[in-house]
């Protein structure tokens, strides 16, 4: 069976190399110049279902717990399981008990504990929460990896292009949100993020600093960087990042560590992030068309079980076929 996937995001790659995977002939198309352009480009890349829970409903922790090992299998030595690390500043302390009674999967640390794990935080939290079965991985250089492999396997990554559907048995879209408007009840939910650079502290992990209004976490990268984000804005503007949520976020890491206040502002970015009303993601038909949508806030955490689903239909069909000729 010959698949068009549509869409070279978290989304559509991950559908892309599991249906190689399961031997379809896939052919990814991608308007953009290059994979990774849209809203998977400004992610987090944290794979951490049971953090995600206190927000989010119980499918995000079924679907999600097993998508690191996803990852790791399709990208060896792409994921970093070291884990999550939950904190909050004094005053707002009791966040972390809400934090703790709408979660599971974590530890408690101490003052001590917390200095061992992330000895750049000695001294700043007196305790915390630590999510020891999560991990998380750089987006930008996941997608280009997966893109790779693709490549490497013979399968077409073509690019500015929609691709030819009637050369195709099957086309499956994930161009996320491109389809609001579109998709019945698909809505758009800006994102903002920005990269520091400092080798004035060093992470090993995610961190997650708990506010009543505006909780952020901030995410280690190569070379001494570190994403910081993201806001969750009911809005479909894809424009550049406001005043105001730049200083919400740079307030919130400096809150986590000073040495953020002296660290090189080196990117911003923002994005429209797909979502259905309960925030979950699905794999729908339209018109003859799969679309794998909604992933929201969850794309690399949750794009394995999507990518899955949609395998799992296509070898139903190729064997319908078989069982009618019987």
């Amino acid at each position: 069976m010959r698949i068009l996937v549509k869409g070279a995001g978290v989304a559509g790659l991950a559908t892309a190399w599991q249906l190689y995977r399961h031997g379809f002939e896939v052919t990814v198309a991608e308007r953009a110049e290059r994979a990774g352009l849209g809203a998977s480009g400004f992610a987090g890349g944290m794979l951490a279902p049971w953090c995600e829970r206190e927000s989010a409903e119980e499918p995000v922790l079924a679907l999600g717990r097993h998508a690191a090992d996803w990852w790791d299998a399709a990208l060896p030595g792409a994921v970093h399981r070291r884990g999550t690390l939950v904190v909050a500043g004094g005053r707002d302390a009791g966040e972390l008990d809400r934090f703790a009674a709408r979660t599971s999967g974590w530890q408690w640390l101490d003052e001590a504990a917390l200095a061992a794990l992330e000895p750049d935080l000695a001294g700043r939290f007196r305790t915390a929460l630590f999510f020891p079965q999560e991990a998380h991985l750089d987006p930008r250089q996941a997608l280009s990896a997966l893109a790779a492999a693709l490549e490497e396997a013979r399968m077409p990554l073509l690019f500015g292009t929609e691709g030819d559907a009637r050369r195709h048995d099957r086309t499956i879209d994930c161009t996320g949100a491109a389809q609001v408007g579109r998709l019945p009840t698909l809505r758009g939910v800006r994102g903002e993020m920005l990269m520091l650079e400092t080798a004035e502290i060093r992470l090993s992990r995610p961190v997650r600093l708990l506010h009543p209004r505006h909780p952020i976490y901030i995410v280690p990268r190569e070379s001494n960087r570190f994403m910081v984000g993201a806001t969750m804005i009911e809005s479909g503007d894809a424009g550049p990042v406001t005043a105001r949520s730049l200083m919400e976020l740079l307030n919130a890491a400096y809150a986590l560590h000073p040495a953020f206040g002296e660290a090189r502002l080196t990117e911003v970015g923002a994005g429209v992030r797909p979502a259905y009303p309960d925030n979950l993601p699905r794999v729908s038909e339209e018109n003859g068309i799969l679309h794998v949508n909604g992933l929201y806030r969850h794309g690399f955490l949750l794009a394995p079980a999507m990518a899955g689903e949609v395998a799992r239909r296509l070898l139903a069909e190729q064997q319908q076929p078989q069982r009618r000729a019987s």
